[in-house]
């Protein structure tokens, strides 16, 4: 018997008087001890596929077909019914722990609270069992972070207390909702040997929800393809990377980043330089805030970016890669010097920097939240030409139709507002709001990170051909060190403020020298290399 079998599995919601159908008769089976993978891009259903096995969706949802849950039917049950699977036999741990732990509460409580809830233990007894389970998931020394509020965290931390309140109660199966979209390629690796290593030990069955083709090769027996709504084709998984039946999982496995950037032209100019950037946070304690040491987000870094040119800079979360980038663009304060098309930063401030930073603009990681949802796209795009002001003799909107067209978006849409568009068109909304003021460097943090495979590598052919236009110097920020090879002339490791390794792209890649390095090229390719 399955531990989990979906059988014709029909989701729709009612939304502005209008039935918007999610999930279109989805049929698959989770085994004892099988990993069971569903793969595709956001908006296909998958996330809801797995919301509805225990009745996790909204009242303006209507579901059909059968759930069943070791024989035993889901859909229909009643609440207390439901209450009693959730979180005792099937658990979930989802993308983002930020948003699903309490700011409020303490680690202890918050893993306190499934134990009081299901299993009655409280005091010292739920003590030693919220002790035993985050040494079982990995969180060292224990004892001494059950007071830890989840902002006190790392992010890999995080996602293992989840992973903790996700197995606290003995479940048989782990519904694991992209969950480690968010982390950084060294701590996702951590996250998914965990796993592994969990549903071998506890003889877990895992329902593996990602859009990430790399992951599912690694951790999945079985493979769902979904695709609006619908599983196009299942099977397992050597089997469908091997072969692919259906034109969309054939896409899904090319969307791999393929190729490199353009040659720098020869003699292009020097866009930005640094020499021995410092960026120290000093740390204040006492009535009188003395300084008694100093956080050294960055420590030391010289680097120079040409016309054409992309330096990638790689690290984990916290290493000092987007600090970096803030000193270089005067955001934050900095010491050492600062290069702009040769002229110094250190002493210009007020309407002096203001009119440089025209020429220096930002891309940032989440579209949705850098866009304001109260704003057109028009306005959007325009805001920087209301700052710097329109060149003369050209109409605002023209400007906006053009660049919108350029980065592959259709000018006719300027008057919607950013949650009418998909994730990889609101990052092409940010993108052109930076480009039409035709800046000289862009900053580009994290850009594809929130994004499918697929519409990553189209906005990475997009950013290559805007470079390939423009001429544009990039601070391309990243943990995806495949995006960064598809991008990137020159490269820079950084690890805690320091820049441990630097170079040519390829040279850094097939030839790591810092153990570091190469423990970032094992995480992310499975070699040294």
């Amino acid at each position: 018997m399955s531990v989990l079998e979906v059988r014709d599995l029909k989701v729709s919601f009612r939304q502005d008087g209008r039935v918007i159908e999610a999930v279109k008769g989805v049929s698959f089976a989770v085994s004892k001890g099988e990993t069971v993978a569903l793969v595709g891009e956001s908006g296909s259903g998958k996330s809801v596929t797995a919301l509805s096995t225990v009745g996790l969706l909204g009242d303006n949802a209507q579901v059909t077909g059968s759930v069943t849950y070791r024989g035993t039917q889901m859909l229909g049950a009643s609440e207390p019914a439901l209450r009693k699977v959730r979180g005792n036999d099937i658990s979930f741990i989802f993308q983002e722990p930020m948003t699903s732990l309490n700011p409020l509460h303490t680690i202890e409580r918050q893993l306190g609270e499934s134990l009081a809830l299901h299993q009655g233990l409280t005091g010292d007894r739920a003590r030693a069992r919220i002790i035993e389970l985050m040494d079982k998931v990995g969180i060292r020394d224990a004892e001494s972070r059950l007071g830890a509020y989840p902002h006190q965290l790392s992010g890999g931390q995080r996602q293992r207390v989840m992973i903790a309140m996700a197995l606290a109660n003995g479940p048989e199966l782990l519904v694991a909702d992209e969950p480690t979209t968010a982390l950084d390629v060294t701590i996702q690796a951590q996250i998914l040997d965990l796993l592994a290593d969990l549903k071998r030990a506890e003889g877990l069955s895992l329902l593996f929800i990602t859009h990430d083709l790399n992951i599912v090769r690694r951790i999945a027996d079985r493979v769902c393809v979904m695709q609006g709504g619908e599983i196009v084709e299942q099977g397992p998984t050597a089997e469908i990377f091997a072969n692919p039946q259906h034109p969309y999982t054939r896409k899904l496995l090319a969307a791999e980043q393929r190729g490199g950037p353009d040659p720098v032209p020869p003699g292009a100019p020097e866009i930005v330089a640094t020499e021995h950037l410092r960026v120290w946070f000093p740390i204040q304690k006492g009535f009188l805030r003395r300084t008694v040491g100093h956080v050294k987000a960055v420590n030391d870094a010289t680097i120079a970016v040409r016309a054409g040119e992309t330096l990638g800079i790689v690290g984990e979360s916290g290493s000092g890669k987007t600090t970096m980038a803030l000193g270089i663009l005067q955001l934050i304060g900095s010491e050492g010097k600062v290069a702009f098309l040769g002229r110094d930063l250190r002493d210009r401030n007020g309407a002096a920097l203001r009119a440089i930073r025209r020429e220096m603009q930002v891309v940032f990681q989440d579209p949705y939240g850098s866009l304001s949802p109260r704003m057109t796209v028009e306005q959007i795009i325009a805001e920087g030409l209301g700052v710097h002001g329109v060149e003369p003799g050209r109409n605002r909107t023209e400007m906006v139709a053009e660049i919108m067209a350029e980065v592959g978006l259709d000018p006719t849409t300027m008057g919607r507002y950013p949650h009418e568009f998909s994730g990889g068109q609101r990052q092409r909304i940010a993108i052109a709001r930076a480009m039409i003021l035709r800046p000289k460097l862009v900053v580009l943090d994290e850009p594809t990170s929130a994004l499918d495979m697929t519409v990553q590598v189209q906005i990475v052919e997009l950013l290559r051909a805007l470079q390939r236009k423009w001429g544009l110097a990039y601070l391309f920020i990243s943990h995806d060190l495949r995006v960064i090879r598809a991008m990137a002339h020159q490269v820079i490791v950084m690890r805690a403020g320091d820049v441990v390794e630097s170079g040519p792209c390829e040279a850094v890649f097939t030839k790591p020298q810092s153990d570091y390095t190469k423990a970032l090229m094992a995480a992310a390719f499975g070699t040294g290399s």
